[in-house]
Formats: structure tokens, C-alpha cells, sequence
């Protein structure tokens, strides 16, 4: 079958337009996709803020244990999109059943995992696996539902999307606190039976086209293996390896560059491509996937950030975070509603330019950052997150995938969940090399202040000196009191230097929205689209 014939049969897989009235069936067998989505999302933070304790019951080293998140991220971003061919080909129904069971077992395994080794491959499996039910709920929502519905659809998958990475800490501090580490990942089989079990009696939405089989892409599949593995890699390992001094990363970063290059050409020239990126030709969806990246960096950098500044700074325990970063959990799931309203009466280009915004004001009110800073001077930060960030991604989603025509969306699914992630990569490598560089130089600013001719710096030692005295070497005691408070103020000073650079990025994001194409209200019935 070539490739032309393909696109024209597509079509007949989602009806052009939808019928308005949603079977009540329907809307339950999306609701479960979602919830399926939801654990695939919340596995990554959930474990997360739990890998000491991982660590401690694996015996295993802190470069080890990393990889039982780095295992995760990079099986699931090749998967990602790779899940509109297969879903093309075996149909949303059989996609999302095998994606839930093998995710449902890969965490029944990683929960029964006696050594890390075998903790790694369970945790590539379960990544890999558990990657092709998010994209498959995005084309599902944008071909399932009239367009009349979007603003319904829209904010239950971008909250899903936003909430589950930001509430994984919470989640992962208590499983951890009341039960054990094997939890996390023994809390997931009864919901993954139940949801394996509820698609395949639900889900109706399409039907498979096995034929596509015949002329799956292995060298596509290999090349794009290559080039996103070996970048997730070089994003996830640099920041911790002194980046290209590290000998495999340079490696890998070799492979990246010649694995990209193969890919591209092969996506090009092959006669079933295991990825369609001409659908970057359609204006909003291109640009849509820009914004998509950019909100990737503020959804998982912040995510990150502010667990390690509670940690490090102020030395609070797995669950102190979770609660505390909850704020943001909430700010998110109240916002969603308004949204979705907001939607139907405003320029959704507007909303996207408001979101960033006010993404931006919670990130510049943390330039401010202190030792001292806590729950409520986190609070309205967190707030301006969670609903900026609410405000800003629901729109990109509608705009980029809701104004494609249907029979593009599958594919398209996994490109725009794709950015996210490689956006969440991209700004945690940034966010992680910032924080080292400018502590750095903080340390070496501050040394060249705290010297013998600055008497409060001599008053302070004098101090801690008398207080030692009867306990050892007073003196040494005391220069090593001081040296920790210093690098304590030099690693909170690199935390405001952080918050400041993704303030001046998001504001300068916040003006690129009328790139966009004006978008169709979505209220106003199958006639909108969006610009070519």
C-alpha cells in the first residue's frame, strides 16, 4: 500500500465531523483513557521523590539510581512518536489495551525488583510501554469529540497533562511514608487491570489497518531510537558530567547528530514513514508545537526546582514537599473549568499570552528567593503557576491539534507530546547548569568578601569559635560553619538567578502568540479551523 493510498483511506477511520450528541459509552471510554494517561504521566515524579529510599533498598550508587528515572524518559520518548503509526495501524482499542497491560505488569515487576539492574530494564519497559497512552488520548479528544466540545475535551486533558507531574511529589511522599517504595509501583496494577479491561469493552472509535504492518519502518524506527535516546541521554546526563568533557556524552552526542540526520532523511524518502513530520507544514500546528517545548521547561523545570530548593535549602523531607508543592495541584484543578469557559468567549491567543504572563509574574516574585522563604512565600508563586500554566497550555492544545483535519491527528498527537517532553528536557539540563554555574560564581564572589578585613565576617567567626570551645578544634569548626553558610547563600542567590531567567524567557514567549493563526471559536460548531 503506498503512501497516498494510505492518506486516503485514513479519513474514513474518524468522520470528518463528529456527531454532536457523545454516547454516554463513549464519554466513559474516554474518561478512562484519561485516567490511564494520568499514571503514565504521574510514574515519572511520583518515583522521582522517592529515589533515595529506591537507592537504600537496592544498594545501589547515586549515579545507578539515577537511571532508574533516565530509563523511564528515554524509552518513552521514543515511543511517544511512534504511537500514531501503531495506532493507525492496530486501531486506539488494541494501542491502548497493550500499552495499559504492559505498563500495568512492567510496574508489577519494578515493585518485585531485588537489584537495580533489573530495576532499569522493568523501568525502560514500563516507560516505553506506558508512553503510547498519552498521545493516544490527545488525537482521541480531537477526533472523537465535535468541535463544539473542545472546551469540554480541552481542559480535562491539559489538566491531567499539568497536574499529574505536579502532584507526583506529593503523591510518591506519602505512598513512601505510610507503605513503602515498592508501592509506587504495586499502587498501579489494580488501576491498569481495571483500565485494560474497561478499553477493551469501550473503546469503539476506529478501526485497525494491519496492512500499514506490512510496511513498518525498521530503519526509521532504528535512526529515531538513536537520535532521541541518545539526546534524552546527553539532556538528562550532562548537566551531572561536566557535558561534553564526559566521554560518553560526547559519544552521544556523535550519535544524536548522525542518528538526526538519517532520521530526517528517512522520514522523507520512505514509503510509510514511521513518522509524519510534514504535518509541521500546517502553521498553528508548527507553532503550537513551539509553545508546547517552551511550556515543557516551565512545567517540569519548575517541578524540579522547587522540590530541590525545599530539600536543599531547608532541608524538608519527601512528604513536607509534596504538601507543600500541592498548592499548585490545586490552583491548576480550579482554573481548569474557567478555562474551558474562557475559551468559548475569548481570542485563545489572548488566554495562551495571559497564561505566560502570569507564569511569568510567579517566577519573578521567586527572584526574591531567600533561605528563609516557605510556605507562604511560595504561595501566590505557586498559585500564578499553576493557573498560568493551566491558561496557557489548554489553548496551545486546541489551537495546535483541534483546527488539523482529523485523519492528521493521530500522528500529529505524538510530535506535539513529543516537544513537551524534549522541552522538559531541554530546560531541566538548562535550569541544572545554571544553578551549577552561578552558584559557582556566587561562591567566588562572596569569598572575595568574607575576608579577615570584614569585621562582621570576623565577629561571626569569632562566635561560632567561643561556641565551639571544649569540642574539638574550635577554630577549624568554626571556619567550616562558616564556609557551609556561605555556600548556603551562594546556592540560594543561583536559585533567584534561575527563577530570573525563565521570567525574562516566558515574557519574551508571551509575545510571540500572534504568530499564530486566529483560531475558529471552538463553540461555533464544525465550520472553525485554523490557519494553513
Amino acid at each position: 500500500m503506498s503512501a497516498s493510498t494510505t492518506a486516503d483511506a485514513a479519513p474514513a477511520q474518524a468522520p470528518a465531523e463528529p456527531s454532536e450528541h457523545v454516547p454516554t459509552s463513549r464519554l466513559i471510554a474516554f474518561l478512562i483513557m484519561v485516567f490511564g494517561m494520568f499514571m503514565a504521566i504521574l510514574d515519572i515524579q511520583i518515583v522521582s521523590a522517592s529515589l533515595s529510599e529506591i537507592q537504600a533498598g537496592l544498594s545501589a550508587s547515586s549515579s545507578e539510581v539515577s537511571w532508574v528515572q533516565t530509563a523511564y524518559l528515554i524509552a518513552e520518548v521514543i515511543a511517544i512518536p511512534l504511537s500514531g503509526f501503531l495506532s493507525r495501524a492496530l486501531g486506539t482499542r488494541n494501542l491502548f489495551a497493550i500499552s495499559a497491560a504492559g505498563f500495568t505488569f512492567a510496574s508489577l515487576m519494578c515493585g518485585f525488583t531485588s537489584s537495580i539492574a533489573e530495576m532499569i530494564v522493568w523501568r525502560a519497559i514500563q516507560g516505553f510501554l506506558g508512553a503510547g497512552m498519552i498521545p493516544t488520548v490527545f488525537a482521541s479528544a480531537y477526533t472523537v469529540f465535535p468541535r463544539s466540545k473542545f472546551n469540554m475535551v480541552g481542559p480535562i486533558i491539559g489538566l491531567v497533562a499539568t497536574l499529574a507531574p505536579t502532584i507526583g511529589p506529593t503523591v510518591g511522599g506519602y505512598i513512601t511514608d505510610l507503605m513503602s517504595w515498592h508501592w509506587l509501583f504495586f499502587i498501579n496494577v489494580v488501576p491498569g487491570i481495571l483500565i485494560t479491561v474497561g478499553v477493551l469493552a469501550l473503546v469503539d472509535f476506529d478501526e485497525p489497518h494491519y496492512e500499514l504492518l506490512d510496511h513498518f519502518d525498521w530503519w526509521g524506527l532504528g535512526f529515531m531510537a538513536g537520535f532521541l535516546g541518545s539526546l534524552e541521554y546527553v539532556l538528562e546526563e550532562g548537566p551531572r558530567n561536566d557535558w561534553f568533557n564526559d566521554e560518553s556524552i560526547f559519544i552521544f552526542a556523535i550519535l544524536c547528530v548522525v542518528s538526526a540526520v538519517a532520521f530526517f532523511w528517512r522520514v522523507l524518502t520512505a514509503r510509510e514513514p514511521i513518522v509524519d513530520i510534514r504535518a509541521f507544514t500546517d502553521r498553528n500546528f508548527a507553532i503550537g508545537c513551539m509553545f508546547q517545548f517552551c511550556v515543557g521547561i516551565g512545567l517540569y523545570g519548575l517541578t524540579y526546582i522547587y522540590p530541590r530548593y525545599l530539600a536543599e535549602v531547608r532541608g524538608y523531607s519527601a512528604l513536607m514537599i509534596g504538601e507543600t508543592m500541592f498548592v499548585s495541584g490545586i490552583a491548576m484543578f480550579l482554573s481548569a473549568p474557567l478555562v474551558g469557559r474562557l475559551m468559548a468567549l475569548v481570542d485563545m491567543r489572548i488566554l495562551i499570552a495571559v497564561g505566560l504572563l502570569l507564569f511569568a509574574g510567579g517566577t519573578w516574585q521567586m527572584t526574591w528567593i531567600t533561605r528563609d522563604f516557605d510556605f507562604y512565600e511560595l504561595l501566590w508563586p505557586q498559585i500564578f503557576r499553576g493557573v498560568g500554566m493551566m491558561m496557557a497550555m489548554v489553548p496551545v492544545n486546541n489551537i495546535a491539534l483541534g483546527t488539523l483535519p482529523p485523519h492528521r491527528v493521530k500522528n500529529a498527537s505524538g510530535l506535539f507530546n513529543l516537544t513537551r517532553n524534549l522541552g522538559g528536557a531541554l530546560g531541566l539540563a538548562l535550569i541544572n547548569t545554571a544553578l551549577d554555574g552561578r552558584t559557582d560564581f556566587h561562591i567566588s564572589r562572596l569569598h572575595d568578601k568574607v575576608t579577615w578585613g570584614n569585621a562582621q565576617a570576623v565577629e561571626l567567626l569569632n562566635t561560632f569559635t567561643q561556641r565551639f570551645q571544649g569540642m574539638g578544634d574550635a577554630s577549624m569548626m568554626a571556619l567550616k560553619q562558616l564556609t557551609a553558610i556561605v555556600h548556603r547563600q551562594a546556592v540560594v542567590m543561583s536559585y533567584g538567578d534561575a527563577f530570573f531567567l525563565l521570567t525574562v524567557f516566558y515574557l519574551g514567549l508571551s509575545t510571540l502568540v500572534f504568530l499564530l493563526a486566529k483560531p475558529a471559536n471552538p463553540m461555533a460548531g464544525p465550520g472553525g479551523g485554523g490557519g494553513h
